[in-house]
């Protein structure tokens, strides 16, 4: 793959939380395992948070001994869809196109959803180390919210092609 995007999460006190951490470490074991020689850290300012989520999380990766030069941020997206389409963007101006996406297991369905409807090049690996225990209340309350998120994306872009919107559907596709 041409890239690790590690999905970034919202801060808390203006750190990554365990769940944004497992994603970051899952990343850095990627790389360090050669599937990628860059990762791109995404998240914009989310939150209360004085800094970005991208910006924590290149921190981090570079407190974990990523050099600096392989470590690339998309820090303008408030959401899932804006860090895909802006990765999307960033990497066909640097003529590359394949990506490993790492997240959460559950973040992980959305997100492949969204990037296949941006045409990305992808495979999926999950940071498992954070994740809810299935069945528990916490993954059933993350696993409803990410089934509604995934059925509402799926929603606007029928919507947006039965109306002919080619303005809506260049948001979504």
């Amino acid at each position: 793959a041409d890239a690790l995007l590690v999905l970034g999460r919202e801060l808390v006190d203006d750190q990554p939380t365990e769940v944004f951490r497992a994603r970051l470490d899952h990343g850095v074991a990627l790389h360090r395992e050669r599937w990628a020689p860059r990762i791109v850290v995404s998240g914009g300012m989310t939150g209360t948070a004085r800094r970005s989520e991208a910006a924590a999380g290149r921190e981090y990766l570079l407190g974990a001994g990523v050099p600096a030069a392989d470590v690339w941020t998309e820090d303008a997206a408030r959401f899932t869809l804006e860090n895909l389409y802006n990765v999307r963007e960033h990497l066909r101006e640097k003529g590359l196109s394949t990506l490993i996406l790492v997240s959460d297991p559950l973040h992980l369905a959305r997100a492949a959803a969204l990037a296949r409807g941006l045409g990305l090049d992808f495979v999926c690996s999950a940071a498992t180390a954070a994740a809810p225990r299935r069945g528990s209340l916490s993954w059933w309350l993350r696993a409803g919210r990410e089934a509604f998120l995934i059925h509402w994306y799926h929603v606007g872009v029928a919507y947006s092609r039965a109306i002919g919107s080619e303005k809506l559907l260049s948001r979504v596709t």
